[in-house]
This record gives structure tokens, sequence and C-alpha cells, in this order.
């Protein structure tokens, strides 16, 4: 069938208006001036962590406008190639080139237009991810492991920075729990759809009978505190332990008790942390994570109340969210989305920009739904 061009151009064109009209070029463009401004500032660099904040806002806000404005002239230039052909009796070369390039944009205003739909109020932070296994024994751990695989490829397909906080080993394989930093604008609004129970159906490698095995993994996904939250946690309220770090198999990596593990009394948060080499280092990172995790809790506890003001109370996400099947079939299946593959190999490399795209458009339909 062939291809109305005008239609789909048209359709381009209308999508693309509506991104910039969330987007808003020129508040982008007076964001990009200001931020250049303190990036030129002589004493930008006193503070390094303010620094990073400032020039990692002024390059996002600088690709954000690019890619707008490439879009705009790339659907310029589909609508040319059409006026050409046509120009040229219908030359089926460059009609063929045309349709390339018009799959290409649609694609591409597509992704951009999924990140209009982080609107929520941490959706630009950072997030601090932790994976945790859960029923399945060494299957479980192993798959903990696989799930660290996939997001850390993920993040290199996106060029995202990770920083992994704290490993905690399985004595047989795989790892208890792990936790790590992604620092990319909106990662915590694109990253927090994976939150909640993963599920792997396979043939377990550790069975020596060949038997299937079902094992769960929990996803936590968190923004990390900025300075500008003040969450204020009372000495009295923490119990602080220090500790050699370990590697696999319990075995010490560390000759001194830098690792620190803090727990909020009150609620009974635990966070460890060991990447940093000194106490006092460790001890502020693991202030700082569990100063996010009380600023979720907090809002997770006014929602509650608002829906409960509200007469209903809706559970969205279910405790099972995705399931990775590797026998007797392969198919990797989001359970709230629908949203489906059978590259699960892909899956594990990192290829997830499709659940999670599908995840944040269903994320916004319930909250449509829900107003």
């Amino acid at each position: 069938m062939a291809i109305d061009f005008p239609a789909e151009i048209a359709q381009l064109r209308r999508t693309h208006a509506s991104i910039s009209a969330v987007v808003d070029p020129d508040a982008l463009r007076a964001q990009i001036a200001e931020l250049s401004e303190k990036a030129a500032a002589p004493d930008l660099w006193d503070d390094a962590a303010a620094a990073q904040a400032v020039t990692s806002k002024l390059s996002h806000a600088q690709s954000e406008l690019e890619r707008l404005n490439n879009l705009a002239g790339q659907i310029d230039d589909v609508e040319a190639m059409v006026e050409l052909a046509e120009e040229a009796g219908g030359d089926a070369d460059v009609l063929a080139e045309a349709e390339s390039m018009l799959g290409v944009v649609s694609k591409a205003l597509e992704e951009l237009e999924v990140r209009t739909l982080l609107s929520g109020e941490y959706d630009e932070r950072n997030a601090v991810v932790t994976i945790r296994a859960g029923a399945g024994g060494v299957d479980a751990a192993d798959f903990a492991e696989m799930l660290l695989r996939m997001y850390l490829r993920w993040c290199e397909r996106h060029d995202y920075p990770v920083k992994v906080l704290d490993t905690s080993y399985a004595e047989e394989a795989g790892l208890k729990s792990v936790t790590f930093e992604v620092t990319a604008p909106y990662a915590y609004g694109t990253l927090s759809v994976e939150g909640g129970t993963h599920r792997l159906v396979r043939i377990s490698p550790f069975d020596n009978q060949g038997r299937r095995q079902t094992s769960f993994a929990a996803v936590e996904v968190i923004p990390l505190i900025e300075s500008t939250d003040h969450i204020e946690i009372p000495e009295s309220e923490l119990k602080v332990d220090v500790f050699r770090s370990s590697g696999p198999g319990g075995q010490s990596v560390n000759t001194t008790d830098s690792a620190v593990r803090m727990t909020h009394i009150p609620t009974g948060i635990v966070v460890s942390m060991q990447d940093e080499k000194s106490q006092i280092q460790n001890r502020a990172a693991a202030l700082r994570v569990l100063q996010s995790r009380l600023l979720l809790l907090r809002k997770a506890e006014e929602d509650a109340k608002k829906k409960e003001l509200a007469g209903e109370i809706k559970a969205s996400w279910g405790d099972q969210m995705r399931s990775y099947v590797l026998h007797p079939y392969q198919m990797v299946k989001d359970l709230r989305t629908e949203f489906e593959v059978g590259n699960t190999s892909g899956v594990f490399d990192g290829d997830i920009d499709g659940f999670i795209e599908a995840g944040i458009r269903w994320r916004k339909n319930q909250e449509t739904e829900q107003e």
C-alpha cells in the first residue's frame, strides 16, 4: 500500500507541535542562558557537586533544544524529498529514502513524546536502584545479578554514568542485593516504572536434574535526595554500625572498618554503603540514600492520605510486574502494559526501552483515569 506522505508529514508536524508546547523552547533557551552564566563563573568548581549539577543540567537543556530543532528540520527534509520525487515523476529510490527517513523521525518523536509524560515531582532526579533476590534460592540470587547487568547495559547504551553503592554477594552465586545510582536527567522518572517484582522461569543451571525453576527479584527505584529537600533526621533516630567491606563469598576486601550500615529506628529502614574508601564518605552516602527513601516514604504517605480522603484506594501496581520466560519458550512480558518481546537475550543485554516507554505511557493513563 502506498504511503500517504502528506497525511504522515502533517501528523509528524502535529506531534512535534504538541511536544514543543510541553517542552517550551523559549523557556528552554532562557534556562540555557541562565545555566551558561552560572557555568562561566570563575568559582564554579569550588563546589564540585554543585558544578556537576550545573553542567549536567546545561548539557541536557542544550541537547533537548537541539533535538527538538533537528527533528523540525528533518520533517522539512522529508517533505522536500517527497516533492523532489514527485517532480521527477515519482522517483522510486527517492520515495523509498523518504519513507525510511519518515520512520526514523516518527520513532524519534515517539521517544521525545514519552519524555514529556514525565511530569512527576521527582521525575527529573537521579535514580537510586536497589535489586534484591527474592524466593528461589540460588536461582533468585543469580537472577538479581542478571537484572543488574541488564540495567547496567541499558545505562551504557544511553551513556548514563552509573555508580554501584553497595553489593551483598550470595554464598553460592549471584547477589543478595545491590544498590546503584544512575546519573542522568529524568533518570528517576524513567526508571521508576521498573519498580516491582520481576519473575524468571528457566531450566535451573544449579539443578543437577535439569528441572525448571521459578525465581523472583524485587526492584526498588527512588529519587536521589537534593540539598533543597530539607529532610532532617535527628541523630537520636539513627543507629550506625561500621564493618569491613566484603567481596564475593564473604571475602574481606578492606582491612579497615570503612563500610557503614545505617538504620533509621522509627521506620526500620536500613541502608548499607561500602563503595567509598573512608568511613566518613560512606556515612555521608548512606545518609543521602536514607534521606531519599524517607522522602519517597513521606510522599507515598501523602498520596495514600489523599486517596483515602477521596474515598477510593486503588492499587496500581501488582506484586508481579514482569515475567522473563526462558523455558519452555522464550518471552519477556510486562503484565501491566502487555508489552512483550521474544528476544530474551536482547532484553538481558539492556534492550528494555520498549518496556520503559510502554510503562511510562501506561502509568500516565492510570493517573488520567484516577483524576
